[in-house]
């Protein structure tokens, strides 16, 4: 018989935002973290580049705010930048206390922390624990969250679908999340976790898209729920690729941390030609989105497999301590970075768009928080400044915490929930079907929605896309789910609703790039691709564009 669980607060997905919530809220509260398998599966862990935060004398708030609203293309929210910016060196602190083993330099006048330089910034803000950040504050929160009474882990459980007075037939007030349906990957059946407040923070999207840097639970699940249960997204057309992930046969998701750029990496062509000069004057330091794109051109140009990232100027004894991470994973793959170039080539990085929220973590539905690269906050715009994920995620923890702290003792009305039922559904025999469906998914949304765009390649990804939904529906209603149909399902949907805002912008900006529009339109400054769920489905939508 599948269990019931009760909390007062159910986070989904254990990386820097969820971990950072229940830590905050947890003596005040029950809370039950439930993610896909151990915290290293998530992005946090593999973060390598650190976090933004204004910690220095030579630098102001008012210098990181102007290097976000740039990088954003002048679409994100200034309210929005000023509120996370201004909260950044708090958090810092706090990380600290925690134990968090940034790194550091001795100067005379004492011991400080050692801030590096990404692309797009004017001056050095980033604070990180050698090129592991996120591993070293994963680790740290981790450790905090384990040992408190107070927090409930429910590790290799996979939410299904948030369940809301709405979908529990109760006419009564405002639609409410209540709690969620979870899979026990362990025993194959669904749970019923009921809490006063859901909180999402299942991180990005990345995986629907064939080569990406993320690990292989970024499968959108956070996003496409809050549409399932009717919260509406924006500004999903913006997807930011990594330019330069480790290209080899036998690596898989390797990321090379913006870092390496920013302390001297040279970008080369296969003959060793430097060519960043020659589309942004910024050179390597240029925000991701021209790096992305510069490189993209040339190796299509040039018919190239990669291109080449070179660092071995600097001595080896400052690779070794910046880079430690990294030059121990290539010397794996029989590549010296102290030495030789590093063959790197563009990955789907991190979902710029997401579930609407407001500064607290709010969404369209009542007792429902997004936080972390689940969320669209308002704060990348069209592209995200580097190492401010890191920095959104710890900001919006704190003011989720607080916001439902300030809830957290009012009086509360219980609700029935029904149990998940799967008396009409049988076991599959056809998992062959999944298989197919997820390597046609990602290879279509890489041809057609990737770094460049045209109109005729978004039909083509639109049509494609309905064609898997209907056999994804058709398979979900008939048979017994499973943790590979759970994530196809989401994916398939969050591949829609990136479709659907792409083939809105009628212009290019930040990271999305479209060869049929391919200036900006000043009088979509400001304008966010907002989708609503109550729309025409796919089928009727396909109709149109063909």
């Amino acid at each position: 018989m599948p269990s019931t669980y009760q909390h007062d607060v159910l986070i989904i997905g254990g990386g820097a935002a969820g971990l950072s919530l229940a830590l905050r809220i947890a003596d005040q509260c029950s809370v039950a973290i439930v993610s896909k398998g151990p915290s290293k599966d998530g992005s946090t862990y593999f973060a390598q580049g650190g976090v933004s935060a204004v910690l220095s004398e030579q630098d102001s708030f008012k210098s990181h705010i102007e290097d976000t609203i740039n990088v954003g293309g002048s679409l994100a929210d200034k309210e929005t930048i000023k509120f996370t910016v201004e909260h950044g060196p708090e958090n810092i602190r706090w990380m600290q206390e925690l134990g968090v083993p940034f790194s550091s330099d001795i100067f005379k006048s004492g011991k400080q922390l050692h801030l590096t330089r990404e692309g797009g910034h004017s001056h050095r803000r980033v604070v990180h624990a050698a090129d592991a950040t996120g591993k070293a504050m994963s680790d740290t929160l981790e450790n905090h969250a384990r040992h408190h009474n107070n927090i409930t882990f429910y590790e290799h459980h996979l939410a299904v679908d948030l369940i809301t007075t709405e979908k529990q037939g109760y006419t009564d007030g405002d639609n409410s999340c209540i709690g969620a349906y979870i899979l026990d990957k362990d025993s194959n059946h669904v749970e019923t976790f009921k809490a006063r407040f859901v909180v999402l923070a299942t991180g990005g999207a990345s995986k629907v898209y064939l080569y990406t840097s993320n690990p292989d639970g970024s499968t959108g699940d956070g996003i496409a729920m809050a549409w399932r249960a009717g919260c509406s997204v924006s500004n999903m057309e913006f997807n930011q690729f990594h330019p330069t992930c480790l290209y080899h046969p036998e690596a898989k998701s390797f990321l090379i941390s913006e870092a390496v750029r920013g302390e001297g990496g040279k970008l080369l062509l296969p003959d060793g030609q430097q060519f960043m000069h020659k589309f942004d004057e910024r050179g390597e330091l240029a925000p991701r989105d021209i790096v992305a794109r510069a490189i993209d051109h040339e190796m299509k140009r040039l018919g190239a497999s990669c291109v080449y990232l070179d660092i071995s100027h600097r001595s080896p004894a400052f690779i070794a301590s910046h880079f430690p991470t990294i030059h121990e994973r290539c010397l794996q793959y029989g590549i010296d970075i102290t030495k030789e170039p590093i063959p790197v080539v563009p990955a789907a990085h991190y979902t710029c768009g997401g579930v609407n929220t407001d500064l607290n973590g709010r969404t369209d539905i009542s007792n429902l928080y997004a936080i972390g690269e689940t969320a669209h906050t308002g704060l990348h715009g069209s592209n995200r400044l580097a190492s401010n994920s890191l920095l959104e995620c710890l900001v919006f923890a704190q003011s989720a915490a607080q916001d439902i702290s300030s809830d957290i003792k009012k009086p509360y009305q219980q609700r029935t929930i029904s149990n998940w039922d799967e008396s009409r559904v049988t076991d599959s025999d056809e998992d062959v079907v999944i298989s197919h469906n997820w390597d046609e998914l990602r290879r279509f949304m890489w041809d057609y929605v990737g770094i460049v765009r045209t109109n005729k390649r978004l039909e083509r990804a639109m049509h494609r896309a309905s064609l898997l939904q209907q056999e994804i529906d058709e398979y979900y209603s008939n048979f017994r789910i499973s943790n590979d149909l759970i994530e196809l399902r989401n994916l398939t949907l969050v591949a829609e609703l990136i479709i659907r805002s792409a083939m809105l912008r009628k212009e290019s900006r930040g990271l999305h790039f479209s060869l049929d529009y391919p200036v900006a339109n000043e009088s979509s400054i400001a304008k966010n691709t907002v989708l609503k769920p109550h729309h025409k489905s796919i089928k009727e939508k396909v109709k149109i564009i063909k």
